[in-house]
Protein backbone atom coordinates (compact mmCIF):
# COMPACT_ATOMS: atom_id res chain seq x y z
CA UNK A 1 0.00 0.00 0.00
CA UNK A 2 1.30 3.44 -0.96
CA UNK A 3 1.18 6.25 1.61
CA UNK A 4 2.48 9.79 1.96
CA UNK A 5 3.84 11.06 5.27
CA UNK A 6 5.42 14.24 6.61
CA UNK A 7 9.09 14.11 7.55
CA UNK A 8 11.16 16.07 10.04
CA UNK A 9 14.87 16.81 9.69
CA UNK A 10 15.59 13.87 11.99
CA UNK A 11 13.86 11.53 9.50
CA UNK A 12 16.69 11.72 6.95
CA UNK A 13 17.83 8.13 7.68
CA UNK A 14 14.40 6.80 6.66
CA UNK A 15 14.64 8.33 3.15
CA UNK A 16 18.41 8.72 2.60
CA UNK A 17 18.47 5.61 0.39
CA UNK A 18 16.05 7.20 -2.13
CA UNK A 19 18.09 8.08 -5.21
CA UNK A 20 17.32 8.92 -8.81
CA UNK A 21 19.29 8.08 -11.94
CA UNK A 22 22.36 10.34 -12.31
CA UNK A 23 20.88 12.14 -15.33
CA UNK A 24 17.76 13.02 -13.29
CA UNK A 25 19.61 14.84 -10.51
CA UNK A 26 19.55 18.05 -12.58
CA UNK A 27 15.74 17.96 -12.32
CA UNK A 28 15.14 16.92 -8.70
CA UNK A 29 18.40 17.20 -6.82
CA UNK A 30 19.06 14.62 -4.13
CA UNK A 31 17.49 13.85 -0.77
CA UNK A 32 20.74 14.85 0.95
CA UNK A 33 20.73 18.23 -0.83
CA UNK A 34 17.13 18.81 0.23
CA UNK A 35 17.90 18.12 3.88
CA UNK A 36 21.06 20.28 3.78
CA UNK A 37 19.32 23.35 2.32
CA UNK A 38 18.12 26.02 4.70
CA UNK A 39 14.56 26.64 3.52
CA UNK A 40 12.25 27.58 6.40
CA UNK A 41 9.13 27.63 4.18
CA UNK A 42 9.70 24.11 2.86
CA UNK A 43 8.29 20.90 4.35
CA UNK A 44 9.63 17.40 3.62
CA UNK A 45 7.42 14.42 2.79
CA UNK A 46 8.06 10.76 2.09
CA UNK A 47 6.39 8.31 -0.22
CA UNK A 48 6.19 4.90 1.41
CA UNK A 49 5.22 1.47 0.16
CA UNK A 50 4.60 -0.97 2.99
CA UNK A 51 6.66 1.22 5.39
CA UNK A 52 9.65 1.42 3.02
CA UNK A 53 10.49 4.81 1.53
CA UNK A 54 10.25 4.73 -2.26
CA UNK A 55 10.11 8.48 -2.88
CA UNK A 56 10.48 11.96 -1.53
CA UNK A 57 9.14 15.47 -2.20
CA UNK A 58 9.09 18.96 -0.77
CA UNK A 59 6.12 21.26 -0.34
CA UNK A 60 7.10 24.91 -0.65
CA UNK A 61 4.70 27.13 1.30
CA UNK A 62 6.26 30.31 -0.17
CA UNK A 63 6.20 29.13 -3.80
CA UNK A 64 3.95 31.97 -4.98
CA UNK A 65 6.42 34.53 -3.64
CA UNK A 66 9.19 33.00 -5.78
CA UNK A 67 7.25 32.15 -8.91
CA UNK A 68 4.90 34.83 -10.31
CA UNK A 69 2.77 32.31 -12.23
CA UNK A 70 1.58 30.65 -9.00
CA UNK A 71 -1.64 31.73 -7.31
CA UNK A 72 -1.23 33.68 -4.06
CA UNK A 73 -2.76 30.82 -2.09
CA UNK A 74 -0.85 28.02 -3.75
CA UNK A 75 1.83 25.61 -2.72
CA UNK A 76 4.77 24.38 -4.76
CA UNK A 77 5.80 20.78 -5.35
CA UNK A 78 9.57 20.55 -5.53
CA UNK A 79 12.25 17.84 -5.60
CA UNK A 80 9.68 15.14 -6.36
CA UNK A 81 11.57 11.91 -6.83
CA UNK A 82 10.88 8.21 -7.02
CA UNK A 83 13.74 5.86 -6.21
CA UNK A 84 15.51 4.74 -9.40
CA UNK A 85 14.88 1.06 -8.62
CA UNK A 86 11.11 1.73 -8.42
CA UNK A 87 10.65 4.04 -11.40
CA UNK A 88 8.37 2.84 -14.17
CA UNK A 89 6.06 0.98 -11.76
CA UNK A 90 3.37 3.67 -11.49
CA UNK A 91 4.42 4.93 -8.06
CA UNK A 92 4.88 8.50 -9.33
CA UNK A 93 1.39 8.64 -10.81
CA UNK A 94 -0.15 6.94 -7.77
CA UNK A 95 1.62 9.38 -5.45
CA UNK A 96 0.25 12.34 -7.39
CA UNK A 97 -3.25 10.90 -7.11
CA UNK A 98 -2.85 10.74 -3.32
CA UNK A 99 -1.83 14.40 -3.09
CA UNK A 100 -5.29 16.08 -3.05
CA UNK A 101 -6.53 14.34 0.12
CA UNK A 102 -3.09 14.52 1.71
CA UNK A 103 -2.71 18.25 1.06
CA UNK A 104 -6.28 19.11 2.11
CA UNK A 105 -5.56 17.50 5.49
CA UNK A 106 -2.18 19.21 6.01
CA UNK A 107 -2.61 22.55 4.24
CA UNK A 108 -6.35 23.32 4.53
CA UNK A 109 -5.85 27.05 3.89
CA UNK A 110 -4.43 26.35 0.40
CA UNK A 111 -6.13 25.04 -2.72
CA UNK A 112 -3.62 24.72 -5.55
CA UNK A 113 -0.35 22.89 -6.01
CA UNK A 114 2.06 24.18 -8.65
CA UNK A 115 5.13 22.67 -10.22
CA UNK A 116 7.43 23.11 -13.16
CA UNK A 117 8.68 20.21 -15.22
CA UNK A 118 11.54 20.50 -17.67
CA UNK A 119 10.84 20.20 -21.40
CA UNK A 120 13.48 17.47 -21.56
CA UNK A 121 11.75 15.35 -18.91
CA UNK A 122 8.70 13.93 -20.76
CA UNK A 123 8.44 10.88 -18.48
CA UNK A 124 7.88 13.09 -15.43
CA UNK A 125 5.47 15.25 -17.44
CA UNK A 126 3.34 12.20 -18.29
CA UNK A 127 3.37 10.98 -14.68
CA UNK A 128 2.21 14.37 -13.38
CA UNK A 129 -0.52 14.62 -16.02
CA UNK A 130 -1.69 11.07 -15.35
CA UNK A 131 -1.66 11.91 -11.65
CA UNK A 132 -4.12 14.78 -12.08
CA UNK A 133 -2.02 17.86 -12.80
CA UNK A 134 -3.18 20.19 -15.55
CA UNK A 135 -0.82 21.87 -17.99
CA UNK A 136 -1.48 25.61 -17.66
CA UNK A 137 0.01 26.34 -21.08
CA UNK A 138 2.58 28.64 -19.47
CA UNK A 139 6.32 28.18 -19.73
CA UNK A 140 8.85 29.03 -17.01
CA UNK A 141 11.99 29.93 -19.00
CA UNK A 142 14.31 30.19 -15.97
CA UNK A 143 14.74 26.54 -14.97
CA UNK A 144 18.21 25.42 -13.94
CA UNK A 145 18.07 22.69 -16.61
CA UNK A 146 16.19 24.74 -19.23
CA UNK A 147 12.61 25.84 -19.99
CA UNK A 148 9.80 24.19 -18.07
CA UNK A 149 6.09 23.55 -18.44
CA UNK A 150 3.97 24.98 -15.61
CA UNK A 151 1.49 22.47 -14.18
CA UNK A 152 -1.17 22.92 -11.51
CA UNK A 153 -3.30 20.65 -9.36
CA UNK A 154 -6.49 22.12 -7.89
CA UNK A 155 -7.14 20.10 -4.76
CA UNK A 156 -10.19 21.82 -3.33
CA UNK A 157 -13.00 19.53 -2.28
CA UNK A 158 -15.15 21.09 -5.01
CA UNK A 159 -12.62 20.43 -7.77
CA UNK A 160 -13.73 17.95 -10.37
CA UNK A 161 -11.41 15.45 -11.90
CA UNK A 162 -9.29 17.10 -14.53
CA UNK A 163 -9.54 16.15 -18.14
CA UNK A 164 -6.29 14.68 -19.30
CA UNK A 165 -4.63 15.78 -22.49
CA UNK A 166 -2.97 13.08 -24.47
CA UNK A 167 0.47 14.66 -24.47
CA UNK A 168 2.74 17.48 -23.39
CA UNK A 169 1.95 21.12 -24.06
CA UNK A 170 2.60 22.53 -27.48
CA UNK A 171 5.69 24.20 -26.04
CA UNK A 172 7.17 20.81 -25.19
CA UNK A 173 6.21 19.35 -28.54
CA UNK A 174 7.69 22.32 -30.39
CA UNK A 175 10.88 22.10 -28.32
CA UNK A 176 11.25 18.37 -29.00
CA UNK A 177 10.63 18.91 -32.73
CA UNK A 178 13.30 21.62 -32.81
CA UNK A 179 15.83 19.21 -31.29
CA UNK A 180 15.40 16.63 -34.05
Amino acid sequence: MLTLAPLTPSDLPSVAHVTVHPDQIKFSGTVAEAFQASEPDVDFHGIFENDTAVGFFKIDRAYAARYPFAAPHGLGLRAFMIDAARQGTGIGTQSCRLLPDYLRARYPDQSKLWLTVNFTNPTAYRAYRSGGFQDTGHVWPHGDAGPQNVLMLNYTAEATSPRHKSGPSSHLSANRAAQH
